[in-house]
């Protein structure tokens, strides 16, 4: 039987937690005015930032106070994803609505597009030519926002057990075994990207404002630009080189990341991750040039150049681009989906299945070949190189990665289909949906103001289950529905506490 008065005490936490990450995202969204002290032509803005970003932070600090429980209350993983879900779903609705009124979307292109910032996708809707300075900044800061894990960072600074359901909720993992301090060590490694980004942008070209924006996006792996060409605006090898080495450091695990700034170079080099990262970025490239880009440019540098930049934000999700794809051929927009759908490194600010689910199950497949002809009594080690460390991998986690990848694959082609259904093509579905479920942000060229609703509303659900993780966003839907289904048959039947 449930227990109604502990099921509320229950829930009371976990909207306690979520009030405070609405209170926290409530004030992020009145920094965009910082812009009206260079731009104060456009203070018309103003009131689009202030009234839905005060109003948000003002009923979720209501709610951390009124519900928050005075003594410490460990959340359960299923309750975390409570948290991450409501809070999430909170914050994306209530940042939709500067853009309405200050970018003149509707409703469901304002969501579009605030999901697509706070997932770090990048796909946009925007008319960039017509958008005011605070409109690109509070896009800007989205993504810097979403990148680094909006539910962690910002409970981090919460003191209790609470912490750690939400990371784990989050999908990421602890720095350090203190939830508190591993989240300051990944906002320390975040902002030291970010100064670093925009210095490095500054010297390669861009202008302050440009250097903010992008260095945001390239960091946070998600792609807004203040340019409708994007990165290939600039046209400059300088500005492409730097862009490619912030998506990769934003592409990196944070546990990696970490080893990295520790100048711990086997640790970094042992990650399976790192290795699969290097034999796919160089073998995508020599197939992009090969196959397509030597075809379609004039040069060989504009060639080398386009193949290794197209390689590296396709497989780090970021989703920036110097060039259309409308003159590439299929075998090139292959390659791209492909490695959209492998995606990042586990635990960073990228999407897709993740770079780590692909070598255990390519590890899978080549310890199923070596069983098969070894003798039946002989033991095999199965471990792989997971943070810098050998990790045994056991059955159960193999099939729980097998899972995963299946569930995103049938959602892939589910939503692939759901666009294909209203009147658009195979290949520009599934580019879109891989781009938009991966958190990508590369277009294809079917993103745009005129896209019907429904193919808008599929996309931002692929966005949500993709940023979130798919079993974290059912387990968190199927948690709130049993729990209502048991308060409203009056507690019959089993407890749904955990």
């Amino acid at each position: 039987m449930i227990d109604r008065h502990h099921l509320l005490r229950r829930y009371g936490a976990i909207l306690a937690s979520a009030g405070f990450v609405c209170y926290i995202a409530g004030l992020v969204m009145t920094t965009p005015l910082a812009a009206l002290l260079y731009w104060p032509g456009e203070s018309w803005t103003a009131g689009a930032f202030l009234v839905p970003g005060l109003s948000l932070a003002v009923a979720g600090f209501t709610s951390w106070r009124l519900l928050r429980s005075r003594e410490m209350m460990t959340l359960t993983l299923s309750e975390g994803s409570v948290v991450v879900v409501m809070s999430w779903a909170a914050v994306c609705t209530v940042s939709a609505l500067p853009l309405m009124s200050a970018a003149g979307l509707d409703f469901t292109q304002a969501v579009f597009e605030s999901v697509s910032g706070w997932t770090t996708t990048g796909l946009t809707v925007v008319d960039l030519p017509a958008a005011t300075h605070t409109v690109h900044l509070w896009r800007g800061i989205m993504q810097f926002a979403g990148g680094a894990g909006l539910a962690v960072i910002l409970l981090s600074a919460m003191s209790g057990p609470m912490g750690a359901s939400v990371t784990a909720a989050e999908g990421r993992d602890l720095l350090v075994p203190h939830v508190k301090r591993s989240a300051r060590l990944v906002m320390t490694l975040y902002s030291g990207y970010a100064v670093a980004g925009i210095a490095a942008f500054r010297l390669a070209g861009m202008d302050a404002f440009d250097s903010v924006i992008h260095t945001f996006a390239a960091i946070s792996t998600g792609g807004f630009s203040t340019h409708v060409e994007n990165i290939g605006f600039f046209d400059s090898p300088a500005i492409e080189a730097v862009a490619i080495a912030l998506m990769i450091l934003g592409n990196l695990n944070f546990v990696t990341a970490w080893a990295l700034a520790r100048a711990d170079a086997r640790s970094f080099w042992r990650s399976g991750e790192i290795k699969l990262s290097a034999l796919l970025i160089p073998l995508c490239t020599v197939l992009l040039f090969v196959f397509t880009c030597a075809g379609v440019y004039p040069s060989l540098g504009k060639s080398v150049r386009v193949a290794v930049f197209e390689t590296v934000t396709a497989l780090t999700t970021t989703g920036f681009s110097t060039v259309s794809y409308a003159d590439w051929n299929g075998f090139g927009v292959l390659v791209l989906i492909v490695l959209m759908l492998v995606g990042g490194g586990t635990c960073s600010t990228a999407g897709g299945i993740k770079q780590f689910r692909v070598y255990a199950l390519w590890k899978s497949v080549l310890w199923d070949l070596r069983r098969a002809l070894m003798p039946s009594r002989a033991v095999q080690k199965r471990a792989l190189l997971e943070t810098g460390a050998e990790v045994h991998i056991s059955d159960e986690r193999l099939r729980q990665i097998g899972t995963f990848v299946f569930l995103y694959l049938v959602l892939f082609f589910t939503g692939s289909a759901v666009i294909m259904a209203q009147g658009f093509g195979l290949r520009e579905s599934l580019f879109e949906f891989a781009s938009a479920l991966g958190t990508v942000g590369a277009s294809i060229g079917l993103t745009s103001t005129g896209l019907p609703g429904g193919v808008l509303w599929t996309m931002t659900a692929g966005m949500f289950l993709g940023r979130l993780e798919i079993f974290i966003v059912l387990a968190g839907f199927s948690k709130m529905i049993r729990d209502a289904a048991g308060l409203a048959t009056g507690g019959r039947g089993r407890s749904h506490l955990g």
